[in-house]
């Protein structure tokens, strides 16, 4: 049980989801048990025949989420993850280590790969594995993971701008909610980059535009209007995948969490989850 940490952080880094996250250190679990005594004692490293039958399922479960995604109603976004909650929390949440891998940004970036490139990267780049490992979970050579991974890297790196500082995309972010509250179109215009972009998940069972806004006016004049057509709608500053993000509430219930990707003083990219699926873990935290 020591490792179910760690399977747990390597699927969701995997799969963007962490129910199915959990459902799959759950399936890990279960083939672990139903060997028997003797076979579970003859295995070197539980540690490795675990992570070796997790990274498989995952592999399996990227090949066929590739047919799902495609009938999915307008953008699938990443599940995102709350910050840590109290201590001693059960909520697998709290298992998945919150540095940068697990970052939107980072995610979405995964997202653009196949799945082998994405079970090569994450595997060897993010937890350490060496290629001869990682070779027996894909089903390829250690030299041609290793090229898989190499791709990989060049995609997070085109993609990744260099990153504000914490403290300084917190206070972005936090400018960007007193903006929205307060209506100012102008101030939310000039806390957007030119080539800002908002993608929206709302997964067919709320209303969410299907296709990404971009550019600051639109973007702004959008946030605009629809805090004015939704009633009651309060923001509260929340950690979203490690950073500072947003967590729109009407009536207690969280309707939407909002990530954010910030280069120096601007907001590049926002992610505006709103399918119910994927807020279940959320709760109302401190006002801020």
């Amino acid at each position: 049980m020591s490792e179910r940490r760690q399977l747990i952080g390597l699927a969701y880094r995997l799969l963007g989801s962490l129910a199915d996250a959990e459902d799959v250190v759950q399936e890990t679990y279960a083939r672990w048990y139903a060997m028997s005594p003797q076979r579970r004692e003859a295995v070197d490293s539980p540690g490795a025949w675990l992570t070796t039958v997790a990274s498989r399922i995952c592999l399996d479960l990227l090949t066929s989420a590739r047919a799902r995604r495609e009938r999915y109603v307008g953008a699938w976004v990443p599940e995102p993850l709350p910050g840590p909650i109290e201590a001693g929390s059960a909520d697998p949440a709290d298992r998945v280590t919150l540095d940068e891998s697990v970052g939107m940004a980072f995610l979405v970036v995964l997202e653009s790969m196949t799945p082998a490139e994405r079970v090569a990267f994450v595997l060897h780049d993010v937890f350490g594995y060496p290629f001869a490992d990682v070779a027996g979970i894909v089903g390829r050579s250690p030299a041609a993971c290793r090229q898989l991974a190499s791709s990989a890297r060049r995609r997070v790196r085109d993609a990744r701008p260099a990153g504000a500082p914490a403290s300084r995309r917190a206070a972005v972010v936090g400018d960007f909610k007193r903006a929205w509250e307060a209506g100012d179109i102008e101030a939310l215009v000039a806390l957007l980059d030119p080539g800002a972009t908002v993608v929206a998940d709302g997964g067919g069972l709320v209303s969410a535009v299907l296709h990404p806004l971009e550019g600051p006016e639109q973007i702004a004049r959008y946030a605009v209007d629809l805090a004015g057509r939704v009633a009651g709608m309060a923001f509260r500053e929340r950690t979203v995948n490690g950073q500072p993000g947003l967590v729109a509430e009407r009536g207690g219930d969280v309707v939407a969490v909002l990530a954010f990707d910030v280069a120096g003083d601007r907001i590049t990219r926002i992610w505006a989850v709103r399918n119910p699926e994927k807020l279940r873990r959320w709760t109302s935290g401190p006002a801020s």
